[in-house]
C-alpha cells in the first residue's frame, strides 16, 4: 500500500538551487521506496529559469534577476514573491507512465483550482500553461507548467500567479509567446490570500490525482 502524498508548505522564499537539490534527493528517495510522493508549495526570490527549449533571444533583460538553467521542459519563466510554485513529485510508474497524461492532469488541477475563485482557466492548443480570456481578443497567461521526469518520478511542476509584480515578467518572453500577456488573480480583481490559494490547491488535488 503506497504512502499518502506528503504536503510541504514553505513560509519563506526558497533559494532556487536549494529547491532543485531537495527535489533531486527526493526523486531518488521516491524511486528507492524510502520516501512518499511530495507536493511542495513555496515561493522563490525573483528569478528567471530557462527550460530545455529556451531561446536565448527570449531573455530580454539578463541583468534584471538571476537566471538559472532548470533542466525542466519549456522555455523561460519567471518566479518570485506572490506566485505560488507547486513542485510535484509523483511516481508515474505506479500512477501510469504517460507524461502527456500527467501534464494534462496538472492543467486540470490548475483549472479546478481557479474555478474555486470563479475564474475560468483554459487550455490553448500549441501553448503550454493555463490562460484566461480577457475579452476583445485578449488572452493572458495565469499559470505556467514545466516538468521533468526521471525514472518515471516527476519533479518541477506548476507556477500559479496570485499577486506577483507583473512587470517582472518583462525581462523575458514568457514561454516564448510574444502575442499574449500575463495576469494574476489579483490582476483579475480578486484578492485571495496565499493561504486561500493553498487550500484550493490541496482540496482539488485528490480530485485529479487520487
Amino acid at each position: 500500500m503506497p504512502l499518502p502524498v506528503e504536503w510541504r508548505i514553505s513560509d519563506h522564499p526558497v533559494d532556487y538551487l536549494d529547491a532543485v537539490a531537495e527535489m533531486e534527493a527526493r526523486v531518488a528517495a521516491i524511486r528507492a521506496g524510502t520516501a512518499p510522493e511530495l507536493v511542495w508549495l513555496l515561493e522563490h526570490p525573483p528569478l528567471y529559469s530557462a527550460g530545455t527549449s529556451a531561446d536565448p533571444r527570449d531573455l530580454v533583460d539578463p541583468e534584471r534577476f538571476p537566471v538559472f538553467e532548470s533542466g525542466r521542459g519549456g522555455q523561460y519563466t519567471y518566479h518570485g514573491p506572490g506566485q505560488r510554485v507547486a513542485y510535484v513529485l509523483l511516481d508515474l510508474k505506479r500512477r501510469g507512465p504517460d507524461v502527456r497524461a500527467y501534464v494534462h492532469a496538472l492543467e486540470e488541477w490548475i483549472i479546478r483550482t481557479l474555478d474555486r475563485f470563479v475564474v475560468k482557466g483554459e487550455r490553448r492548443c500549441g501553448r503550454v500553461g493555463i490562460w484566461v480570456d480577457r475579452g476583445n481578443g485578449r488572452e493572458d497567461k495565469i499559470a505556467a507548467i514545466g516538468v521533468r521526469v526521471r525514472h518515471w518520478v516527476t519533479f518541477h511542476g506548476i507556477a500559479l500567479n496570485l499577486d506577483p509584480n507583473l512587470s517582472h515578467f518583462e525581462g523575458i518572453v514568457p514561454c516564448g509567446i510574444r502575442e499574449h500577456g500575463v495576469t494574476s488573480l489579483w490582476d483579475l480583481g480578486l484578492t485571495p490570500t496565499m493561504e486561500d490559494l493553498d487550500c484550493a490547491l490541496m482540496s482539488t488535488f485528490p480530485e485529479v490525482f487520487p
